[in-house]
């Protein structure tokens, strides 16, 4: 009789495809045979609209579910932080890997000394080195051996740079701007789509001052910079840099492959940020932002929601034990709307609709 074979869907972009690999990867050492299968998603094809003109909600999602409902694919891999905070009927999460980091990071033009003047700091880690987390070894990584391409781009304009009136950055996430106004009310920022490789090509023919990534997505594939730093003032979007597995509801087959490879610590620090990303009723266009994590046999929570100027901003922290941990991330929100979120998000709701 022939083994089963899963069939993972996938985004095609480099980095959704070394996720996919990577739990293929993981089947394989349970002894589960699986193939990838390609989707593009709405996301993809589009990649001029801002993220949060698209009505995003499961925008980087939805081709795959779909393909599940379908039975095209048994199970779909997603970075966690663009699964809603609702999966469709039918659909349920399978496992959560170990969480990489979960950062934001600089990519920035010219030279140390010139964007610490920027942004107002003694010192800025230039050197991937200095990462807590090394780039992965990956077959899909081919390119990972040299940076010095995107490094030597970087520099290609700054000379234009240094005399702006305001210092221009980009992102394609309303989270990341809000926060970034907030810190530096005075720079401008630009939008920046496209899959990891484009926009670091973006930002290497451009006149900006950098962009803003995750620092998980670069260093997965080999392609963070020399010129970046953590932004670790920054609070996270919920769930980023963590990979989630879903397949259907009843597919018992599924479920068990995946089950080896679940990480609970991740899976609930995860859960609780979702948690209160949904009490929150926000989204990928929300500048919501929430971090837990477990440190001394306890849950510590950071969360906050911003307006979408960043002028507002209404956060909380919160410590439980793990007993109790698991409707924190609901109990952080009350709290957050108790305490002037509420006014926020009401005014996220209006602008937006």
């Amino acid at each position: 009789m022939d083994r089963k074979v899963l069939r993972i869907g996938t985004r095609e972009s480099q980095l959704a495809v070394w996720q996919a690999t990577l739990v293929k990867d993981l089947l394989a050492e349970n002894g589960y045979d699986s193939e990838l299968v390609y989707i593009k998603s709405d996301g993809d094809i589009d990649l001029k609209t801002p993220l949060y003109e698209m009505g995003v909600q499961g925008i980087f999602t939805r081709s795959l579910d779909i393909a599940l409902l379908n039975n095209s694919i048994n199970i779909a891999v997603h970075s966690m932080k663009d699964v809603p905070t609702q999966l469709p009927n039918g659909i349920v999460q399978a496992a959560v890997l170990k969480r990489a980091s979960y950062k934001d990071l600089l990519v920035y033009k010219g030279t140390q000394q010139e964007m610490e003047t920027l942004l107002d700091v003694r010192e800025i880690s230039t050197t991937i080195e200095d990462s807590p987390m090394k780039p992965a070894n990956s077959p899909l990584t081919t390119h990972n051996s040299r940076l010095t391409t995107h490094n030597s781009q970087l520099t290609t304009h700054h000379s234009q740079l240094t005399t702006h009136n305001s210092p221009v950055f980009a992102t394609s996430s309303i989270r990341r701007k809000a926060q970034w106004l907030h810190r530096y009310p005075h720079h401008t920022l630009e939008n920046l789509r496209g899959n990891v490789n484009t926009r670091l090509r973006k930002v290497a023919e451009s006149n900006w001052n950098g962009a803003i990534f995750a620092a998980a997505g670069l260093e997965r594939i080999g392609l963070r910079p020399e010129k970046s730093i953590e932004l670790d003032w920054m609070l996270p979007a919920p769930a980023q840099g963590a990979i989630m597995v879903v397949c259907k509801t009843h597919d018992e087959f599924a479920l068990k492959a995946c089950s080896h490879f679940n990480h609970p610590e991740t899976a609930l620090c995860t859960k609780i940020e979702k948690d209160f990303l949904r009490e929150l009723m926000g989204g990928c266009s929300t500048p919501i932002s929430a971090l837990a994590q477990i440190e001394n046999n306890e849950m510590v929570f950071e969360g906050n929601i911003f307006s979408i100027d960043g002028g507002q901003k209404a956060e909380v922290f919160k410590k439980a034990s793990l007993a109790n941990a698991d409707n924190l991330g609901k109990r952080a929100a009350m709290e957050v709307l108790q305490n002037g979120g509420q006014s926020i998000a009401d005014n996220i709701h209006h602008a937006t609709k």
